[in-house]
């Protein structure tokens, strides 16, 4: 991951797989990545993307949606409050999945 004071750019990867419960249930695994670029801009403002792509290993099913949102980060008392949104479209599709989705957010760091 690369990290300074204009931008961030890395990724975070996950897999799934079932391996307990009934029998008679289907199997199972997934595998999500999700790139993440941010760059900082004045004032606390920022542009973003970071679209979860998901695999769907047993079936064959995918979605890969890329979203580019904005957000702002401010400070209030000893709380940093972040808050974003980020349109999103899926590139590729196949099986279940939405097509498009909003990915939206507030986030607060609690201080002393």
């Amino acid at each position: 991951m690369n990290v300074d004071r204009q931008r961030m750019l890395g990724a975070l990867l996950q897999w799934q797989h079932s391996f307990a419960g009934q029998s008679e249930r289907p199997d199972v695994q997934t595998l999500t990545a999700q790139p993440v670029v941010i760059w900082n801009l004045p004032q606390g403002w920022y542009l973003r993307s970071t679209g979860t792509w998901t695999f769907d290993l047993e079936h064959g099913g995918y979605y890969i949606p890329v979203g580019l949102g904005a957000g702002k980060t401010w400070k209030a008392r000893s709380t940093i409050y972040t808050v974003f949104v980020e349109p999103q479209y899926s590139v590729a599709h196949a099986g279940s999945g939405p097509r498009w989705q909003i990915f939206a957010g507030l986030n607060m760091t609690l201080g002393k």
